[in-house]
C-alpha cells in the first residue's frame, strides 16, 4: 500500500538546509509520527517487524525526498532546497496498515530533519494513497532510492555489490523469498520463473547511516532502471516492500516504468 506525501517546506522556522545524508532521520520520523498517534502498532513494527528464525524484517520502504528545485552545497554536505512543496513516498506491505489508519496518523503532523549544523521543518499537507499497479510477469522499474546488495568477505566483513555483480540476481530473489515467508508465515510454494536484467549503468552512491556521530557507518546504494521476471505475489513484496536490503532505512524503492 503505497502513499504519496505532500510537505510544506517551513523555512521561517530552521530555514530550508538539509545534510546530504538524511535517510535515517526520515526513518526516524516515521516512527515518531507513528507513535504519537498509535503507540501498540509503533511498537509492534520498530521491535518486530515479521520474523524469519532470528531475523526481523520491517516490510516497509520509502522515497527520498522529491524536491523540484534544489542546489547542493558540496563543501558543508548540505542540499538546500529551493521549493516550497516536495513529495515523499511510503509504502506499507502489512495489511494493518490501511489507508484510513495511515491517512489519519500522518495528515497535518509536523516532523523536522536534520543534524547539529542545520534543521529543516515540514508539514504534511496531503496524504495520498496511490492505486496499485497491475503486476504483470515482466516489469521494468527505476529506483526511487538506492538498492543495497552485499556478501560477506573472508573475514566475515560486509561487502556492497553493484546490481552488475553476478551475484546480485541471487541475492535480489533470496531476499524477496525471505520477506514472503516473513509476511505470509510460510515458504513460497508457487513456480518461480525470475529474469532480472538491467536496463541502464547503475550509478554508485556513498550514504552515511548515523552522520556525525560515534555510530556512524555508512551504505553504498546503487540508483538504475531494471526489468524483472517475477511470479505476481513476489512481484508485489518488490514493489511494496522494496528491492534489496534496508528497505525500512529508505533504500530499494522502485516505481514502474510506463
Amino acid at each position: 500500500m503505497r502513499f504519496k506525501l505532500t510537505l510544506k517546506v517551513e523555512k521561517k522556522f530552521f530555514g530550508n538546509k538539509l545534510p546530504i545524508n538524511y535517510q535515517y532521520e526520515q526513518s526516524a520520523a516515521i516512527y515518531r509520527i507513528l507513535s504519537k498517534a498509535n503507540e501498540q502498532f509503533s511498537g509492534w513494527l520498530h521491535n518486530n517487524g515479521f520474523r524469519l528464525e532470528h531475523r526481523r524484517f520491517k516490510l516497509f520502504t520509502f522515497s527520498r525526498f522529491i524536491i523540484p528545485q534544489y542546489t547542493i552545497e558540496k563543501e558543508n554536505e548540505r542540499l538546500v532546497i529551493d521549493s516550497d512543496l516536495i513529495d515523499w513516498y511510503i509504502s506499507f506491505l502489512p495489511e494493518k496498515s490501511t489507508e484510513e489508519f495511515i491517512k489519519g496518523v500522518f495528515m497535518s503532523q509536523h516532523f523536522e530533519i536534520g543534524d547539529r549544523i542545520s534543521t529543516v521543518r515540514f508539514t504534511i499537507q496531503r496524504v495520498e494513497m496511490l492505486p496499485s499497479p497491475i503486476f504483470l510477469k515482466e516489469m521494468s522499474f527505476r529506483t526511487l532510492s538506492p538498492i543495497v546488495l552485499s556478501t560477506k568477505d573472508d573475514n566475515l566483513k560486509i561487502k556492497y555489490i553493484s546490481p552488475t555483480d553476478e551475484r546480485a540476481q541471487g541475492n535480489i530473489l533470496m531476499g524477496l523469498l525471505r520477506k514472503y515467508e516473513a509476511f505470509n508465515g510460510k515458504p513460497y510454494a508457487g513456480t518461480l520463473d525470475y529474469h532480472f536484467s538491467l536496463l541502464n549503468e547503475p550509478k554508485s552512491t556513498l550514504i552515511k547511516i548515523k552522520a556525525n556521530s560515534p555510530e556512524e557507518t555508512r551504505v553504498r546504494g546503487y540508483r538504475c532502471s531494471m526489468k524483472v521476471e517475477l511470479p505476481e505475489a513476489l512481484m508485489k513484496i518488490m514493489y511494496e516492500a522494496g528491492c534489496g536490503e534496508k528497505g525500512s532505512t529508505g533504500f530499494g524503492m522502485i516505481e514502474v516504468i510506463k
